[in-house]
């Protein structure tokens, strides 16, 4: 369900792959495809901007993290720190951390032309370079989590620094979009995949043979049982519906489509141990 971009010739396979081959395969794709990105989405994310997915849904508006001023919090897969530099505007004193070495040079432009700077490292979901009870929030804005294998590895670290209370919450690709193939138009809403194949996604480079890209995936129930193994406890689940008006069509995202099945989920949880 990644977003559009421009790849060289790829094949498209459904099969097991691990961390090490996930973490290998989407960080040079994200240092490949960041310029693009930011070129395509960065005026709809906003430089200080705090997007939840493609239908556009903010911070401001969900409220999802509650009071951020003077917290520390915590964004993994931050990108070019857009959610972040609004997270500090707003008081609070973010941090970002990111596979892609390309989108972390994007925020420290972004740190120049807005004046308002995010400190950021290169790092992963599943080893973060911090501290136990390091942070009050931490969260994920389709940055990460869809991209890791070991997921409860990631949860746990997750929880590991953040301190008793403290708020996770993160967005992903709907669940049951899975069940579509990733096409905006109303051809793409015909169902043509089991909802409970969980074998990965997987683009693999024709003239290399190396995998480019890996996305996972894990049904609703998944998640609940995932979240309460690692001590956190739901207290939200949004499910942001197509806005009207809203004519953007971002890979598989559209108004077409977003009338009829959700394409975002965001999950909002407390950790208790």
């Amino acid at each position: 369900m990644q977003p559009e971009q421009s790849h060289p010739p790829v094949r498209v396979e459904r099969r097991p792959v691990d961390e090490a081959e996930s973490r290998h395969a989407n960080g040079p794709d994200w240092d490949r495809y960041a310029d693009e990105y930011q070129s395509t989405h960065g005026e709809f994310l906003g430089d200080a901007g705090f997007v939840w997915g493609p239908e556009g849904l903010t911070e401001a508006e969900a409220r999802v993290l509650g009071e951020v001023s003077d917290r520390d919090v915590l964004e993994v897969g931050s990108g070019a720190g857009q959610c972040s530099r609004w997270v500090r505007r707003q008081g609070g004193r973010a941090i970002g951390l990111d596979l892609s070495l390309r989108q972390l040079q994007h925020s420290k432009r972004l740190d120049e032309e807005t004046g308002t700077s995010v400190p950021s490292v290169l790092g992963t979901a599943t080893a973060l370079p911090f501290g136990d009870d390091r942070f009050d929030v931490v969260f994920s804005s389709f940055g990460a989590l869809q991209f890791v294998a070991d997921i409860d590895v990631a949860l746990r670290e997750a929880a590991r620094v953040l301190r008793p209370g403290g708020r996770f919450a993160f967005s992903i690709t709907h669940p049951t979009r899975w069940m579509f193939p990733d096409d905006p138009t109303e051809a793409g809403l015909v169902a043509s995949q089991s909802y409970w194949d969980r074998t990965p996604y997987v683009e693999v480079d024709d003239a290399s043979g190396v995998v480019a890209y890996v996305e996972h995936h894990r049904t609703l129930g998944d998640w609940v049982g995932l979240l309460s193994a690692e001590g956190f406890r739901i207290t939200r689940l949004l499910e942001p519906e197509w806005p009207e008006g809203h004519d953007r069509v971002w890979g598989g995202w559209s108004a077409a489509r977003g009338q009829y099945t959700p394409g975002t989920a965001i999950f909002v949880s407390q950790f208790v141990g």
